[in-house]
C-alpha cells in the first residue's frame, strides 16, 4: 500500500464537495490529487475552488491514472455502474453515491465485479437519515422494547405539488433510472432495524406528466412517480406500509411507527434531528426516549472508506451487497405498480 493514498473524484457535484473531499482531505495520508466533471471547463472550475492538482478531459482517463489509488464518484445513478466497472478493471478501490445503480441488474454487475477483485474496497454512501437513533433503536428491538414486531408505518411528505419546477434530475429517469424520491433511503435506513423484505404490492402515481427540461430546452415527459404507496412483507412475519409523496400538503412525517405485541415505537424527524418516543403495553401515553452518548451514529463514510483501504477495519455502512437489497426493492416497487401484482424478493 502507497504512504499516501491518491484519490480521483469524478463528478465534484454539492454532496462529493460537502462531505467527501472536505472529510478526505482531513485524514492524515490522503491526497485528493485529480478530478473530471461533465466539462473541462467545469471540472478546471473544480480544481481550482478545491485545490487539486491534475483535470483529466474524462471520467475514463481518470480511472486509468496510475496516480489515482481509488475513486469517488460523486455523480447521478447513470454512471456509477459504467465507472465502478472500470474503475475496479483498473485495479481502483471505490466509493459511490447513492443510490447504487440504475436498477438491479446494474447492482448485481456491480457486486459481481467487487467480488471478483477482494482485495479492493467498495462502500455506496449510506442512508444517514437515522443515523443518530440506530444503535438505540436496533438494541430495543433486541431486547424485546416492543416484544414480537407486528407492523412498520413509514410516512415521508415532500410538501405540496409544485406543478411549474422544473424537471429535476430525479425525476429524470435517464438519470435516476427506477430510483423513487427517497424511498431507497428509508428502505436502507429500515432495513438496519427489523431486516429486508420479502415481498411488495405497490401503487404509484405521476401528478405532472410533463416537466420542462432545462438542460434540453424542451418538455419532456416524466416517468418517474411523485406519489408512491408500498405494502411490504418483512422476513420478521411483519406488515410494512412506506407511504412517500411529493403531493401531500400537511401530511405529517417524515415519521415511523414500530408496533410491537407488547410496545410501539416512533421516530419523529424535526428537520435533520431524529427523536425517539416509545411506549409499552402498561403506559398511559409514549414518552421520549433519551439517546446516549454510546447509542449514536455519526457521519465517518470518508473515514470507514480509507479505515477498509488500510485493513483498519471493514465496510459497514453500506456495502454493495445491502445496496443490491435496496435495489432489488426498489425495482421490486417499479415492477409490482407497472403489473399490478405482488413481486417476491429477492428477485435474483
Amino acid at each position: 500500500m502507497p504512504a499516501t493514498i491518491r484519490i480521483g473524484v469524478v463528478g465534484a457535484g454539492a454532496n462529493t464537495r460537502k462531505f467527501h473531499i472536505p472529510n478526505l482531505k482531513k485524514i492524515a495520508g490522503v491526497e485528493i490529487a485529480a478530478v473530471v466533471n461533465r466539462s473541462r471547463a467545469s471540472s478546471e472550475r473544480a480544481a481550482q475552488e478545491l485545490g487539486i492538482a491534475r483535470v483529466h478531459d474524462s471520467w475514463q482517463a481518470l480511472v486509468n491514472d496510475s496516480g489515482i489509488d481509488a475513486v469517488v464518484i460523486g455523480t447521478w445513478p447513470y454512471m456509477h455502474c459504467p465507472i465502478t466497472l472500470a474503475a475496479l478493471g483498473a485495479g481502483k478501490h471505490v466509493l459511490t453515491e447513492a443510490r447504487l445503480a440504475m436498477n438491479a441488474a446494474e447492482a448485481r454487475q456491480m457486486l459481481a465485479a467487487s467480488r471478483a477483485r477482494p482485495e479492493l474496497v467498495t462502500q455506496v454512501v449510506p442512508g444517514p437519515t437515522t443515523f443518530a437513533v440506530d444503535p438505540m433503536v436496533m438494541q430495543l428491538l433486541a431486547e424485546g422494547y416492543v416484544g414480537e414486531v407486528q407492523a412498520l408505518d413509514l410516512r415521508v411528505p415532500a410538501g405540496w405539488l409544485n406543478r411549474d419546477a422544473a424537471l429535476h434530475w430525479r425525476m429524470n429517469r435517464d438519470y435516476s433510472g427506477l430510483n423513487i424520491m427517497s424511498m431507497g433511503i428509508w428502505y436502507e435506513c429500515l432495513s438496519r432495524w427489523v431486516g429486508p423484505a420479502t415481498a411488495v404490492m405497490a401503487r404509484t402515481r405521476i401528478a405532472v406528466p410533463y416537466r420542462f427540461d432545462e438542460e434540453r430546452g424542451e418538455r419532456r415527459a416524466v416517468s418517474v412517480p411523485d406519489h408512491v404507496e408500498v405494502i411490504a412483507d418483512l422476513a420478521n412475519g411483519a406488515i410494512a406500509r412506506m407511504h412517500l409523496s411529493s403531493v401531500a400538503g400537511f401530511m405529517q412525517g417524515p415519521e415511523v411507527w414500530v408496533y410491537g405485541a407488547d410496545g410501539t415505537l416512533r421516530l419523529e424527524m424535526r428537520g435533520r434531528d431524529c427523536v425517539l418516543w416509545g411506549g409499552r403495553r402498561d403506559d398511559k401515553e409514549m414518552k421520549q426516549i433519551a439517546i446516549p452518548a454510546d447509542k449514536t451514529y455519526g457521519w465517518r463514510v470518508e473515514e470507514e472508506f480509507i479505515g477498509a483501504i488500510r485493513g483498519e477495519e471493514p465496510i459497514r455502512r453500506t456495502s454493495f451487497l445491502d445496496a443490491v437489497s435496496y435495489m432489488d426493492f426498489t425495482e421490486a416497487v417499479h415492477i409490482s405498480s407497472r403489473e399490478g401484482r405482488r413481486v417476491q424478493l429477492p428477485l435474483a
